[in-house]
């Protein structure tokens, strides 16, 4: 495996091919072992792997403490490439609870305070609001970034889950490097509006959700139990006949996978990889095991009749079920 760099987008920075999704080793997706989440963050490292995507609301900032702690323990030359992308602006309560969005101004620099001070840095590389705030101007966000970026706390100023339209004002606001937002086989929404927007601008995607929550890894099984606090027990696309249906793609998809000698995994991941140098898929391993499975999509090459075979296996809009629940869903700018 042979890493590879791509563009963060016109204005930001040159970041590994695929990069590292923390969330679920704090939350959303059951139990997580931080023994094993900071190991797999250090073979991320040692792989070549730079970028770090977490968000100051997953379990309460635990995941950031974790992110901190595994950058403080790893080589000090590993530390050094490491580049950290945030988001803010989700609310919770102490029940675990979603209470919406907050972009003011005010906001925006004191969720940079404690992101700071848990990550054990003095700056971020990346800071985005997770989803913008509907009272607050989108322009008024992203010019409280570009202060932080004038004093030094931020380098870059990101996106995420926004349209077109949103895309357009920030820039238009500040220099944006890139949007982050859902993307994979059976998630295209962006094709439309979005993505040719972006590359109108020279923003880059990062394309989180690739395997689709586990959906499209290859590894989901209709049998298995979710736990209360996994997202995928209350996701649409996890439900009854949904699942059936869904899981249907991913078996078609295997064959597919199977005649090139690699697995469902790597062949979705290789699938987002070819969609343009200015898509940086991020890819939510959270043990080496399964780390080492997607750093494999890297050696993966599709020619036009792989592509072809893909997408006939996985239609686009093929997939059952929205990604999110309903009452998440007027929250993204995609669709």
């Amino acid at each position: 495996m042979t890493m590879r760099t791509r563009d963060l987008g016109t204005t930001g920075p040159q970041v590994s091919a695929l990069g590292l999704g923390c969330m679920g080793m704090s939350a959303l997706y059951g139990d997580a072992d931080r023994t094993e989440a900071i190991a797999t963050i250090h073979a991320a490292l040692e792989a070549g792997v730079t970028l770090l995507d977490t968000g100051d609301f997953y379990a309460m900032g635990h995941n950031e403490m974790l992110i901190g702690e595994a950058l403080r323990t790893a080589p000090a030359a590993l530390r050094g490439q490491a580049l950290t992308s945030v988001k803010f602006g989700a609310l919770r309560d102490p029940d675990g609870g979603w209470s919406g969005y907050d972009g003011r101004p005010a906001a925006v620099k004191n969720f940079a305070a404690y992101s700071l001070q848990r990550l054990g840095t003095d700056h971020i590389d990346v800071y985005r609001i997770a989803r913008a705030d509907p009272d607050v101007p989108i322009e008024e966000t992203v010019g409280a970034i570009a202060e932080l970026v004038e004093k030094g706390y931020v380098r870059h100023i990101g996106l995420s889950e926004v349209g077109a339209d949103t895309v357009r004002r920030a820039a238009a606001t500040a220099p944006i490097s890139d949007l982050q937002i859902e993307y994979s086989l059976i998630s295209r929404g962006i094709e439309a509006e979005v993505l040719p927007t972006t590359r109108e601008l020279g923003i880059a995607i990062t394309a989180y959700g690739v395997l689709s929550r586990g959906l499209i890894s290859g590894h989901f099984t209709p049998d298995r139990q979710l736990a209360p606090n996994d997202f995928r027990a209350h996701s649409p696309r996890f439900q009854g006949e949904n699942l059936q249906h869904n899981l249907r793609l991913v078996e078609a998809l295997r064959k597919t996978a199977e005649q090139k000698g690699v697995s469902v995994a790597q062949t979705a991941i290789a699938w987002v990889l070819s969609r343009g140098e200015d898509i940086v898929p991020l890819v939510g391993a959270r043990t080496r095991e399964r780390l080492t499975e997607s750093l494999g999509a890297l050696d993966v090459t599709l020619d036009a009749a792989d592509l072809a075979a893909i997408e006939e296996a996985v239609p686009a809009d093929a997939a059952a079920g929205d990604r999110y629940p309903a009452a998440q869903m007027g929250h993204l700018g995609s669709e």
